[in-house]
């Protein structure tokens, strides 16, 4: 089986990838033409775990290629999927000039029948501007030929998204025509040997479904975040509280851990999309909208807690940031809680030198010279007034504070993720605070 896939970003690439992987003939086609002859080139444009190696082997065996030219495979393929970005408009609704760009590209083009899949995350209602944006092109051709339309939401999480598609905990799929089951059906038996559900659906159940799993998880985080903020007004510890409800069979323990907030690609703009859809139809999400409320609140929490420990006399401090990306195992800088608190903390006159892992070059792009960055954490950390921890990457769960106590100013630890024991930094001399202690 042969198939199209339209965007090489995250969504795009991996999901290209891992069908080649499965056996399927992958093109995948990207109007970045510098994008496209780098990735011939095995040049990959994210940082994914296993993906640059999964995208060297399927090429190197003829099963994934590359191309900026949709048009010289539509009369090759029957599905064509659409992985282009829905960047958030200044109201927050989803931007759909892409995803309709591929819809008019398949209309002017196609020549025979084509299911066009979604893959983006659209608001409820795309598949049916999709649908129409196809039936003008071919109207405009006086051309009657057939086609469907279906929705295929992602759900792969930054940092796993190559294990997250090789093993998801389901696959949705909105149809509306048996032909489009079959085709589906087909392209995803493979997996079925690992003996995961595909759930098939009606078009705009499929488009809500994704929506409302972001929202729920970013949901989950919020609420942590407000339970966290009252812990350390009334005395309690948040980690015991998070214990105690995720022993709940009902709550589990999954997305309860409090921070610095979340940011990323996915949770603050589909958010943001999902209640403007609901305003869009005249309905007011409330519980959503104090998610998005608390979630940026949260962001200057930490911000909050070093002003307060320096008495706001921050002008000159030298801040030690580790770790830039929104999450472990990824260099996505979108909407990172470490982009709000150095605004904030270059706001207040402090000196603030970072380390990331990964995300050096993104955070570079982003913020130019406006901070110094470190060889790794100890690079970053000396003659430091603080340590801020907002990414918690793996090397950074074990440092050695004794190492790092020698080359501080003020042994002093700000914990955005609560990583660390706070008794044991207290016995070695340093001031450690954390969320919801």
């Amino acid at each position: 089986m042969k198939i199209v896939i339209v965007g090489t970003g995250y969504v795009g690439l991996v999901t290209g990838t891992c069908f080649a992987e499965m056996g399927t003939d992958v093109v995948c086609i990207d109007i970045d033409k510098t994008k496209i002859e780098n990735l011939k080139k095995g040049i990959i444009p994210i940082y994914e775990p296993g993906l640059e190696d999964m995208v060297l082997r399927n090429m190197k065996a003829g099963r994934l290629h590359f191309d900026d030219k949709l048009i010289n495979y539509l009369n090759e393929v029957d599905v064509v999927f659409s992985a282009v970005g829905t960047p958030p408009d200044e109201d927050g609704s989803a931007d759909l000039k892409y995803v309709l760009d591929v819809a008019r590209k398949v209309g002017r083009s196609m020549n025979k029948y084509v299911l066009l899949v979604t893959k983006s995350t659209v608001p409820v209602g795309t598949a049916e501007l999709v649908k129409k944006t196809i039936r003008e092109e071919l109207d405009k051709r006086h051309a009657a030929i057939p086609f469907d339309v279906a929705s295929n939401p992602e759900f792969l999480k930054e940092g796993a998204a190559v294990k997250d598609f090789m093993s998801p905990d389901r696959v949705v799929v909105g149809v509306d025509s048996e032909e489009a089951k079959e085709l589906m059906s087909k392209l995803y038996r493979p997996f079925l040997l690992n003996n995961f559900r595909v759930i098939f659906m009606d078009i705009p159940s499929a488009e809500m479904t994704k929506y409302t799993a972001n929202a729920m998880l970013a949901t989950r985080i919020s609420f942590m975040n407000d339970i966290a903020n009252l812990c350390e007004i009334v005395g309690a510890d948040v980690n015991m509280v998070r214990k105690g409800i995720g022993s709940d069979a009902r709550i589990g323990s999954k997305f309860l851990y409090p921070g610095c907030g979340y940011g990323g690609s996915c949770f603050p703009k589909d958010v943001k999309a999902l209640i403007k859809t609901g305003q869009n139809h005249g309905y007011n999400l409330r519980l959503l909208k104090a998610v998005e409320e608390i979630n940026n609140d949260q962001k200057t929490v930490l911000f909050n807690k070093i002003q307060k420990h320096f008495n706001g006399n921050l002008k000159g401090k030298h801040i030690a940031v580790w770790g830039l990306a929104f999450k472990p195992e990824t260099d996505d800088m979108r909407e990172a809680p470490s982009l709000a608190l150095i605004e904030k903390l270059l706001e207040a006159g402090c000196m603030v030198k970072a380390y990331d892992p990964i995300a050096e070059e993104e955070a570079k792009r982003r913020l130019d010279d406006k901070i110094l960055y470190g060889n790794d954490i100890y690079d970053a950390s000396v003659d430091a007034d603080a340590i801020l921890l907002i990414t918690e990457w793996k090397e950074f769960r074990l440092p050695s504070w004794q190492a790092l106590k020698k080359i501080v100013k003020t042994p002093v630890v700000f914990d955005g993720r609560n990583i660390y024991d706070k008794s044991d930094l207290e016995e070695q001399g340093y001031t450690y605070y954390c969320i919801g202690k």
